[in-house]
């Protein structure tokens, strides 16, 4: 392959930051609190919940942590959060999108375009990028989950759109709306997976230099530091031999 896809540079990116488990927690937990608190505090009756469950296991989110972020929904006593995209362009013209739940609007917009400034970026208004993303169901699965054919065979039964299969892993796209049904057809033959999410997978990608590269992923890594950011899409593309030199 000629280039990395974004997805890549996102998974690894996320793999190298895993030791900062706190904050990983942190939002895992408001995600948790956010999906008991819009529904039923049972993840059996809210897929939503379900799937924020899901997902902080698969981070090896202590049970205690799970329950308590449950507890604190349907205790009544939790903030009352926001759910905000922000669009923008970063060095070298990569599109980003970046997804916050918050409590107060005006610091996070205020952190969020102070973060694209500094980069030499720009905050655009809403539309201003997600035209130029499709909004998809992501289900990742370890490769002990199974060869490529014997994933790709069972994404195809259960109707999902693609998939990308590598020393990693298996990452299967599906229609937004089919979320729920492809991630249990596929836990029934391939059993839990690692993560069930809605993401902003790029139409096209943006092919960055070395340079570009180290600041697009250094605005990347301050927006992700934020508390209230939850997710970072973008749609860079690194070649391989840019890669090397990044992870050398």
């Amino acid at each position: 392959m000629a280039g990395h896809s974004q997805f890549k540079n996102i998974m690894h990116r996320k793999g190298r930051q895993d030791a900062v488990r706190s904050k990983m927690f942190s939002k895992l937990a408001r995600e948790i609190t956010v999906a008991a608190k819009g529904g039923l505090p049972d993840p059996a009756m809210n897929p939503r919940l379900r799937l924020a469950i899901q997902n902080a296991k698969a981070q090896s989110m202590p049970k205690d942590n799970i329950e308590r972020a449950i507890k604190k929904a349907s205790g009544g006593d939790a903030e009352n959060y926001e759910e905000i995209r922000y669009e923008g362009y970063g060095p070298g013209g990569v599109a980003l999108i970046v997804e916050a739940l918050t409590d107060n609007r005006n610091r996070t917009a205020s952190n969020v375009r102070a973060a694209f400034t500094k980069s030499g970026g720009a905050l655009g208004e809403t539309g201003s990028v997600a035209f130029s993303f499709n909004r998809v169901g992501e289900i990742v699965y370890k490769s002990a989950a199974g060869d490529a054919d014997a994933v790709m065979e069972a994404a195809i039964e259960a109707g999902a759109e693609d998939v990308v299969s590598d020393e990693n892993g298996h990452v299967v796209i599906c229609a937004f709306e089919d979320i729920g049904e492809v991630s249990k057809a596929l836990e029934e033959k391939l059993g839990e997976a690692e993560s069930v999410k809605a993401i902003w997978k790029p139409q096209t990608s943006t092919p960055v230099d070395e340079e570009k590269a180290v600041s697009v992923m250094k605005l990347i890594d301050v927006l992700d530091d934020d508390d209230d950011v939850q997710n970072v899409y973008a749609n860079f593309e690194i070649s391989d031999e840019v890669m090397a030199k990044l992870s050398a």
